[in-house]
């Protein structure tokens, strides 16, 4: 779902060309600054341009809105009757706002999903296997969920000081007070920006393939416990080495849109988008 032409965007810009074709279901398409209508009960997408492209909405399970759209009652009326979802999400979903479901909407995966939670045993196995991918070479057999969080734990600082050192950047600690970003050091606001759009994206994407980002594994105690379960598989890549890196770089001066470009492009060169999905199957099935 990368845009192939531009390695700031991470999503495809909606054309009749690269609507995707009737035969695939798709899980989720992205949509900005453009209006939702309906025309003899089906779905068009007129964009800024006027340029209109019908959806083939019984083929996709979500809708991103992204920044500029707008969508009629009766739109929304049709989807729900396709049971296609929708998200509102800032741009490229490097945000996320709110999810609306339809009521008849599929529950088999969200159903997967709390009868693992639900059980101790297979609980703490998701759990295992989250860990396995972090700690490839480690025999986590036995391990209970509070030790495998002390090793993690102990690997993303020793992960902060290996950094530091290989970008040669002072380090003394991660700190971060919710809603006072501009309180920590250049580090630090990178690391706060690139872990909100990581979320964002993985919110987008749990949504859009049936699952809750409110029943987690390993994270408790929190509104998005799925969604931090998931995030931890890909920040050491995303967030933590494009903070180090970055911060020489802007000499003391935080600048979002070079942060945002940044981790585009190392969202894109990942894959991330088709990755969330494969990672989720994997890690869901057979326990």
């Amino acid at each position: 779902m990368s845009e192939a032409n531009d390695i700031t965007r991470l999503i495809i810009k909606v054309t009749r060309d690269t609507l995707p074709k009737i035969k695939d279901k798709y899980p989720f398409i992205y949509l900005e600054r453009g209006r939702l209508e309906i025309d003899d009960s089906s779905i068009k997408w007129i964009d800024c341009d006027n340029n209109v492209v019908r959806l083939p909405i019984a083929t996709i399970n979500c809708l991103l809105l992204g920044p500029g759209t707008t969508v009629t009652h009766e739109a929304i009326k049709i989807m729900a009757a396709a049971n296609c979802s929708v998200c509102w999400v800032g741009e490229d979903s490097l945000l996320f706002y709110a999810a609306g479901q339809t009521p008849t909407a599929n529950t088999r995966q969200l159903k997967k999903q709390i009868g693992l939670a639900g059980d101790k045993k297979k609980s703490l196995e998701v759990a295992r296997r989250m860990f396995t991918k972090r700690f490839p070479d480690a025999n986590l057999k036995g391990k209970t969920l509070q030790e495998m969080m002390g090793m993690e734990g102990a690997r993303v600082r020793d992960l902060y000081e290996e950094k530091a050192k290989t970008y040669n950047v002072g380090w003394k600690g991660r700190k971060y007070t919710p809603g006072k970003f501009e309180m920590g050091d250049l580090t630090n606001q990178i690391l706060t920006a690139s872990n909100a759009a990581l979320y964002g994206i993985i919110s987008s994407a749990v949504h859009s393939l049936g699952y809750s980002p409110h029943i987690g594994f390993i994270h408790s105690g929190s509104p998005l416990p799925f969604i931090y379960d998931l995030a931890d598989l890909y920040k050491e890549a995303l967030c933590i080495d494009l903070a180090f890196a970055l911060t020489l770089d802007m000499a003391g001066q935080y600048n979002r849109h070079k942060v945002a470009n940044e981790f585009r492009k190392r969202v894109i060169d990942m894959d991330l988008l088709a990755k969330i999905g494969d990672d989720i199957d994997v890690l869901l099935t057979r326990v």
